[in-house]
This record gives C-alpha cells, sequence and structure tokens, in this order.
C-alpha cells in the first residue's frame, strides 16, 4: 500500500510539472523547499550540523541562509527532473549551456573513455539529459536502485533517454570497464558517504568517507577523470564548466596511496565549487556519518 501511494504522488506530481514551464518548475520547487524548511523539521537539524561545521566562519545568520537555500535548491531539482522527463531534445538543450564542451572532446581523443565526476549539487537529474545533449555524446550512469520498483523503472527510463544507459550501483565494476573500453563516459554522483571500509580523505577539514571507484577506475584503465556541476543563474537556467582531475605523478595503478591521492584531488575540487555556491549542494545527507568511527579507529602514535 504504501509503495502504491508513493508512486501515485510520484506519478501526479510529474503530470503537474509536464504543463508547466522551466521558470515556473522552479520557483514551485523554490516555494515548497521553503515551506519544507519553515515548516518541519524534516532534515534541518543534520543540515544545520553539517553547516556549523564544515563553515565555522559563516554567522548563524548566514548559515541558515544557506540551509533554507539548499532545501530549495533540493525541491528545484526534483521539480525540474519531472519537467525534464517530458521534455525533447530542443528544450533539454536550451536550460543547459556546458561553457567548455571541448574538454569532454579532449579527453574522450584519448579513447579510454571518460570518468565524468559530478556531484548532488544544483539541478544533477538535468545531468543525463541536458548535459548529455550538450556535448552530443551518451552516458552510462552508476545509478543507486530505488525501493520503489516502479518509481525506480521511471526514474531509470528517465535517465536512459537519448541512447544513455544506466550502471547499477554495487557490483558494477565490469559494466563500468566495458563502457570505457568502449569509449563510453561514465557519470558518477560521488559526493555521498562511502562505507566505513572507504577512503577516508579531508573533506571541509573532517576526515570523510569517499567512494574509491572513480580514482580506482581511472588509475586502472587510464580514462581520465573530467567535473562538473551545473550552477544556477539568474534566470533559472544552469551553466557548467568542466575540468580535468590532474592525474600527474600517479603511474602505479595497484598502487593505494595513489588511489587515495586522486581521491583526495577530485574531492578538493568538490569542496572548491561547494565553497563558491553553498546553497546547492545536498546539505541534509549524513556526509561525515563514519568519521568518528574513522578517528576512533586510527593506530595510537607512538610517544617519542
Amino acid at each position: 500500500m504504501g509503495e502504491a501511494l508513493e508512486y501515485f504522488f510520484f506519478t501526479l506530481i510529474s503530470r503537474i510539472a509536464r504543463f508547466i514551464s522551466f521558470r515556473s518548475a522552479g520557483r514551485v520547487g523554490a516555494f515548497l523547499g521553503n515551506a519544507v524548511f519553515t515548516l518541519t523539521s524534516f532534515r534541518k537539524a543534520i543540515t544545520l550540523e553539517n553547516l556549523r561545521n564544515a563553515l565555522p566562519e559563516k554567522s548563524d545568520e548566514e548559515i541558515l541562509a544557506i540551509a533554507r537555500g539548499a532545501f530549495k535548491n533540493y525541491s528545484i531539482a526534483l521539480l525540474e527532473s519531472l519537467w525534464a522527463r517530458h521534455q525533447n531534445a530542443e528544450m533539454l538543450t536550451r536550460v543547459v549551456q556546458v561553457i567548455n564542451p571541448e574538454m569532454m572532446a579532449r579527453a574522450r581523443s584519448q579513447q579510454k573513455g571518460v570518468l565524468f565526476l559530478s556531484a548532488h549539487f544544483g539541478s544533477w537529474e538535468l545531468l543525463p539529459s541536458s548535459v548529455r545533449l550538450n556535448l552530443g555524446v551518451p552516458f552510462g550512469m552508476i545509478a543507486q536502485r530505488q525501493r520503489n520498483q516502479r518509481v525506480d523503472a521511471a526514474i531509470d527510463a528517465m535517465r536512459s533517454r537519448f541512447g544513455n544507459f544506466t550502471i547499477p550501483m554495487g557490483p558494477s565494476s565490469r559494466k563500468v570497464l566495458k563502457a570505457l573500453a568502449e569509449n563510453f563516459v561514465v557519470l558518477i554522483l560521488g559526493d555521498q558517504s562511502g562505507p566505513k571500509e572507504a577512503v577516508f580523505v579531508d573533506f571541509f577539514g573532517r576526515p570523510a568517507a569517499t567512494h574509491r571507484g572513480a580514482a580506482a577506475f581511472s588509475l586502472k584503465t587510464g580514462a581520465p577523470i573530467v567535473m562538473g556541476f551545473l550552477v544556477r543563474q539568474s534566470n533559472g537556467t544552469y551553466t557548467m564548466a568542466l575540468e580535468e582531475v590532474d592525474r600527474s605523478g600517479l603511474d602505479a595503478p595497484d598502487n593505494e596511496e595513489n588511489i587515495i591521492e586522486l581521491t583526495k584531488r577530485h574531492t578538493a575540487i568538490l569542496e572548491r565549487w561547494i565553497r563558491m555556491h553553498p546553497d546547492h549542494w545536498l546539505w541534509m545527507h549524513k556526509r561525515w556519518k563514519h568519521t568518528e568511527y574513522f578517528e576512533q579507529h586510527q593506530p595510537m602514535e607512538e610517544e617519542a
């Protein structure tokens, strides 16, 4: 019964989004996000805690404003993704401008595939459609399956338009390697917490469990890592600037130190973009949930 009700509301909101403009989807999303932040306690405590720990230089007023903006951004991203589900290629191309698409073309010219690393930042569900169309190359997207099978099927269909394909998170290594060998772009949203066994790297001044996949795949195959983040403009559309992660000096693919170092490098780029646009990121996620575990299990330093 619960899953049926969830799918009903998903379908209802999706149908409403179909008949409104892109700008209206953004306005309605901002209104709903602001209402959730104002009227409920949903994820508010973890959002404020994350912000205070990550940005201690900000005042209480600034922290509240960023938190409210993050809730608005999340809701905008939801409405825009449902709007995009029903749009054609011409319309989807209009809402995103990739400033330097030639960087992706240069990366693909190496014929080793490309790991396209982004985050739950801006309207991230526009990545498989609008950004793919702007770059002119289909994506393989590593995606976590939803508990509700009918909602999962609808989201998978949305992400798989225009020649894209999804790769289920989990035992996906073989499919990722195959896609890279065929010179596809593999899209990864690599900003959420990894398991306790993940690589721990500094993120906003604290060790955070970070998925090792992007670095490990890159070092194993030689595929470059290109990063990009959707930044909302005053008119509601988005721009994206691409940048390649520096892999210089990392020549031993099976070296754990190199995996850690490359993970540090791409995490530092993510942090820089979040600092520039803090309201664009998903602060309500428990990004540092394994930090205490990591710190408790560090070996004691020997006394001199």
